[in-house]
């Protein structure tokens, strides 16, 4: 339940207005997505509300080879793109299943809609240029930029 909550979140800070321009399709990718890699079974909400599964998955990026682009997406300039090859290159095999069976596509398609909305997500979550402080929930910080 909290993926889809999340994912609504992500579907809004990314689709702006026109929902049929896919917003709400890649918010719920990547929702689930960060569901998978943050909550495990996702169980316990409030246990794992404090951590930023944001920074969890922007490290894994980095480890894979992705430090250039991950960093472009955080900083305030260009974002440079990532193909859906990198991404499952980048994550655990587990965790992009999980996501693709929550989104009801394959795990290749998944990872190509993740690329597509990876870099425009994690800019618009780190207006500053800058990772958020790590007390702050990634539904609170959503909800900051839907302001």
């Amino acid at each position: 339940m909290a993926g889809n909550d999340l994912g609504s979140l992500l579907g809004g800070l990314l689709g702006g207005g026109g929902q049929g321009a896919g917003g709400g399709g890649a918010g719920n990718i990547l929702g689930a997505l960060l569901g998978a890699l943050g909550g495990g079974s996702g169980a316990g909400g409030g246990a794992g509300g404090g951590s930023n599964p944001l920074g969890g998955l922007l490290e894994m990026l980095t480890r894979s080879g992705l430090a250039d682009q991950a960093q472009s997406w955080i900083g305030t300039g260009q974002n440079q793109p990532v193909s859906g090859a990198q991404i499952a290159e980048a994550l655990p095999d587990e965790a992009l299943q999980k996501a693709a069976a929550q989104a009801g596509v394959s795990p290749e398609e998944a990872a190509d809609q993740i690329a597509q909305a990876l870099p425009q997500a994690v800019d618009k979550l780190t207006p500053g240029g800058g990772l958020p402080q790590a007390g702050t929930s990634l539904e609170d910080l959503i909800r900051q930029q839907n302001l």
